[in-house]
């Protein structure tokens, strides 16, 4: 009987590295995953960005597509309008200005999608919802199967994957599967989500949605260490105000 093939979704790393390695080393334990899919967003919003991508780069078992971040900070670097305003645009430009050169030209050679077969399933993984100009729609708090069926009415794609909005999504259509794992770095609690696939026969899928427990504490701290632009902000909107219960 063919057991099927495993593999691990990861989405929204958004530069914390504590979230990733715990993440990254829960998957290692699992000997029948093999490969991972990382959804983008690798970084911006948090602050280590150089750590992040130097360890999603030295493995060779990940497929990437690019996020909204990543772009933003590109489109910086090549002297071009990020489309992010005020305090969001000061923080693309304090990211950018600490990237490292050496890791920028595989940053750039990210797609805006990647499609897989795996056990005779099509897979489609983008970190959002495109248009046909591949920009980003706007977030939909409200998805439903019916929602999602019409923005993919033409694709043959059995799986859809996606990230952006930092909320689990699991929903079965007759005409397909969409999943998102949420945000593996930002979250109100010390908890890494993400999640593991195993792709059966005829179709067959089985989900886990899993949270890595890691400390968080220098990663918190490290907002107001490095004086981080929109770190106040950050703190509230993505991790719930978490470093108010570390003491210093």
């Amino acid at each position: 009987m063919n057991a099927g093939e495993k593999v691990a979704i990861v989405a929204d790393i958004h530069g914390n590295s504590a979230a990733l390695k715990a993440v990254l080393d829960d998957i290692d334990k699992d000997e029948q995953i093999k490969h991972i899919y990382c959804l983008g967003d690798l970084i911006g919003i948090g602050h280590e960005t150089n750590e992040v991508l130097e360890l999603l780069f030295s493995r060779n078992d990940i497929s990437f597509v690019m996020g909204n971040h990543d772009e933003a900070v590109l489109k910086i670097l090549d002297g071009n309008e990020p489309g992010s305003v005020g305090d969001e645009r000061e923080h693309h430009k304090w990211i950018a200005s600490g990237l490292d050169e050496k890791l920028i030209s595989r940053l750039k050679s990210i797609p805006m999608r990647q499609n897989a077969r795996i056990n005779g399933e099509n897979f489609l993984f983008i970190h959002y919802h495109l248009n046909a100009q591949d920009e980003f729609l706007p977030i939909d708090n409200q998805p439903t199967s019916k929602r999602l069926d019409d923005i993919y009415e033409l694709t043959d794609a059995d799986v859809i994957c996606f990230g952006h909005h930092h909320t689990v999504h699991h929903f079965k259509s007759k005409e397909r599967l969409y999943l998102n794992p949420s945000s593996l770095g930002c979250t109100p609690k010390p908890l890494a989500p993400y999640a593991k696939l195993q792709v059966g026969e005829f179709g067959q899928i089985n989900v886990s949605f899993i949270e890595v427990s890691y400390d968080n504490k220098e990663f918190l701290l490290g907002y107001e260490k490095l004086n981080v632009p929109a770190g106040d902000d950050i703190l509230k909107n993505f991790h719930g105000n978490q470093h108010l219960n570390i003491s210093k």
